[in-house]
């Protein structure tokens, strides 16, 4: 059996698709597995086309017999945590251990996105798959001809809080897609704000580095404050971002399908803010 965990980004999002970068945190309890052999039965969920796209794709690089693979997942989906790239890597790493082939994490990464965006038609970007075929806390660097992966010891980080609702979540193919088309068309609002997104992911890691956690929190508000300046967001999503910095917590949004990352002081500041989103609609919550 393979797995995968989800993501939440923390600052720089969506930027990683445009030259950007992005910082990101795996979030190791919430995972996708997968499990390859005779005699399982295949799943009749929408989720099991990543599973087919993924086996069909894997045969098809590296020449390799099909085999059955059945998945799991405790990650709720479609709310920005990463869901549907998790179950695709678990299936990646499934496949390779079966078949012996090795895959260098970004060779992974580049894989699972090539699955979903060039076979699946899913808008989506690299940092995903990056951070989850990584691990950890990355900086993840798209500047460049090749993107960089820099990580980060995870201990630096003050407590977070994750928090989504499960009925309001958003594909974010959706929201990419149309991003894609006003960046391509160069919309000047959309180009000028993801240029700065880059910029404060790269100050989010410069201010965890020095220990400089109310920078970090700006940095962390400021990449969602970007994204309200370019994307149509959800009053749903919006309120809990709000009902967060009510609290004295900053936020950004993990993903593009809702889910919010709360940058808390402490564990007792975490649990009031837990408290107040748990309060809203019934929000669900994960510590990190």
């Amino acid at each position: 059996m393979a797995e995968a965990p989800a993501r939440a980004a923390l600052a720089g999002n969506p930027s990683d698709g445009y030259g950007g970068a992005v910082l990101a945190v795996t979030l190791d309890a919430l995972r996708a597995t997968a499990t390859a052999g005779t005699g399982l039965l295949a799943s009749t969920s929408t989720e099991s086309l990543l599973v087919d796209a993924t086996v069909t794709r894997f045969d098809r690089e590296f020449g390799c017999a099909p085999v059955p693979v059945a998945f799991a997942t405790q990650i709720p989906l479609t709310v920005g945590l990463g869901g549907s790239s998790a179950i695709v890597i678990a299936v990646l790493r499934e496949l390779c251990a079966v078949h012996g082939v090795s895959l260098a994490p970004d060779q992974m990464a580049a894989l699972a996105l090539s699955i979903e965006v060039d076979d699946l038609g899913i808008a989506a970007g690299l940092q995903d798959r990056l951070v989850q075929c990584h691990g950890g806390l990355q900086l993840m660097d798209f500047s460049g001809p090749e993107p960089r992966t820099e990580a980060l010891d995870r201990s630096l980080l003050p407590p977070l809080l994750i928090a989504w609702r499960d009925a309001t979540g958003e594909p974010s193919g959706i929201v990419h897609g149309d991003l894609r088309s006003r960046y391509e068309a160069h919309d000047p609002a959309v180009v000028r704000c993801l240029e700065e997104l880059g910029d404060y992911a790269r100050e989010a890691r410069d201010a965890l580095r020095a220990g400089k956690i109310p920078k970090f929190k700006q940095a962390v508000d400021a990449s969602f404050d970007l994204r309200e300046q370019i994307v149509d967001l959800q009053p749903a999503h919006t309120a809990m971002i709000a009902c967060a910095r009510d609290a004295g917590a900053a936020a950004n949004y993990t993903g593009s399908g809702g889910a919010i990352v709360c940058v808390c002081d402490d564990e007792k500041h975490r649990a009031r803010v837990a408290d107040g989103l748990r309060a809203l609609a019934g929000c669900s919550t994960f510590e990190l």
